[in-house]
């Protein structure tokens, strides 16, 4: 009874979504009021460490939900300004004569660079691809599956630099997002080029798969190789933003080895010229140079600034008894260079107050559910986390139960799997993927169930091998959740709803659906032949 209640607020968030079909923020809120309930009801959780734990979620999710309002407000500034559509007319003229390389370089070259940079591929990138030619079915699916893989890099790294204070918080070891990347980026290669095959496939089935394979390998191994040497160079902020623009330059030297041209400029028509005269390419993208340039001096070791900014300033706050400080680090985290990015970029825009209004007006209405979605998750994480927990004289305290509601699962999930649940771990994250609609949330949901349920299944194996394995159960994890981004009815509602093609989505999830539980199985079997290589 006890594993059935602990696992009732996933189902009841996953029938929320399916069943009743409400969005990723109401399932949540509706989803933290179930859970809290049965942490005080049933687990003997007090009611002050519902609060609290809820509170120090909300604050452990500002890597997220505040990248989540600053990229939004860049995005809608670059709107206004007219950025994007010059953005626009310079990928319309890419590779127009190989639709392979075409389809690599837009979906994941340039589809990566941009969710690397927090701006959104299945918001801008739907349009060009129904501009160039492919159909609505197309235009929805590949731009939300091409940076799949490398979604553990997406808004600079975020999921993997939350990955490394989640570990740290459950280890006591404090560990580097470049330390714990290399768990994730060993996947890339295989997993980068199985959904570049992928994409061909629903472009233009098997036949496009013979034809387009080698640009598709070509741009996985690339992709996921960059991503192993971004993470063992110390800079894994920055693996999306190289990887996305290696992919480019590896297509653009593939078609120039083919003899085809890499710019056509047929394909413009007199609108698309006229925006090319207003607004040069390099200063419509300002924002995302002087991000890369501002991401380089906070994460590159040898300027000095980093130490400074992730271990001097760090911000500590205590939140919980007992507990780590959360750790805020404001002035390194992706989302204040965003912004002053942006706020840079504005004056050379030449937007004038009227543009500028509209763009404050967008983001105020498009902000608040994304980034209380992007929160609540993490709340909701948290209250898992510290159930059956009461305020004692000294601290927090285990409860007359002594049931903690993650452990439950875990020694339940030990039994049931025993060697097994290396695997089941990669379906574990997609199904929080896809119930929260992130990565990074998925990561925070799931990583404590995978340790301490590693912790029961190799108890015997020393401490070091414990901890290496229960990290890579739980990078492969958070593989499976940047996989889900492929059947987020969000993402993919989003991405129709920008061509018009509401309901559309519903016939591409029928499709991707087995794409990502065969991305997720290929996972699931690197794992093993990860875990026999582990000393």
């Amino acid at each position: 009874m006890g594993v059935l209640l602990a696992v009732s607020p996933v189902v009841v968030i996953l029938l929320l979504m399916t069943v009743f079909k409400r969005t990723a923020d109401v399932a949540g809120a509706i989803g933290w009021i179930y859970t809290a309930l049965i942490a005080w009801a049933f687990f003997g959780t007090d009611w002050p460490v519902i609060l609290i734990a809820s509170l120090a979620g909300l604050v452990a999710s500002f890597p997220i939900s505040l990248m989540v309002i600053t990229s939004i407000f860049q995005i809608n500034v670059m709107e206004e300004a007219g950025a994007i559509k010059r953005l626009v007319v310079f990928m319309k003229t890419l590779a127009s004569e190989n639709r392979a390389v075409q389809v690599m370089l837009i979906n994941v070259g340039i589809g990566t660079l941009l969710a690397a940079l927090g701006a959104t591929p299945v918001s801008i990138l739907p349009p060009i691809m129904l501009s160039l030619g492919y159909s609505a079915f197309v235009a929805i699916a590949l731009p939300a599956i091409g940076y799949d893989a490398l979604c553990t890099y997406a808004l600079l790294g975020v999921p993997v630099v939350v990955f490394a204070d989640v570990v740290s918080r459950i280890t006591g070891q404090t560990m580097s997002p470049a330390e714990v990347g290399l768990f994730f980026a060993q996947y890339m290669p295989v997993v980068t080029s199985l959904i570049a095959l992928s994409m061909l496939w629903l472009t233009g089935g098997w036949a496009e798969v013979r034809r387009g394979w080698p640009a598709a390998v070509v741009t996985g191994l690339v992709a996921g190789f960059t991503a192993i040497g971004m993470n063992y160079a110390g800079l894994p902020t920055l693996t999306g933003v190289v990887a996305g623009v290696m992919v480019v330059g590896a297509m653009l030297l593939y078609l120039k080895l083919s003899g085809k041209k890499l710019i056509e400029r047929a394909k413009l028509d007199d609108a698309d010229k006229q925006q090319e005269r207003k607004m040069g390419i390099a200063l419509a993208v300002l924002p995302w140079i002087l991000l890369v340039a501002f991401s380089i001096l906070t994460n590159f070791k040898a300027i000095g600034v980093y130490e400074v900014l992730f271990t001097k300033i760090s911000m500590p706050v205590s939140i919980i008894p007992g507990a780590k400080p959360e750790v805020l680090r404001m002035l390194w985290h992706a989302y204040t260079w965003v912004l002053i990015a942006t706020l840079i970029a504005i004056p050379f825009y030449k937007m004038g107050k009227d543009k500028f209004g509209a763009a404050l007006r967008k983001t105020a209405r498009r902000v608040p559910r994304p980034a209380f979605a992007a929160g609540i998750y993490f709340a909701i994480a948290y209250v898992l986390n510290h159930s059956g927990k009461v305020v004692g004289v000294a601290g927090w305290a285990p409860s007359n139960t002594g049931a903690n509601m993650v452990k439950v699962v875990a020694d339940a999930s030990a039994n049931a799997f025993q060697g097994a649940y290396a695997g089941v771990a990669a379906f574990l994250g997609l199904l929080g993927g896809f119930i929260s609609g992130s990565e990074t949330s998925s990561i925070v949901m799931l990583s404590k169930l995978h340790f301490d349920t590693v912790d029961v299944i190799y108890a015997t194996a020393g401490d070091e091998r414990i901890r290496a394995i229960a990290l890579l159960v739980a990078a492969v994890s958070g593989i499976g959740g940047g996989l889900a981004s492929v059947i987020s009815p969000a993402k993919l509602q989003n991405a129709a709803a920008v061509i018009d093609q509401i309901g559309m989505e519903s016939k591409v999830i029928k499709s991707t659906v087995v794409i990502s539980l065969i991305m997720t199985s290929v996972a699931a079997l690197l794992t093993f032949v990860f875990l026999s290589w582990l000393k």
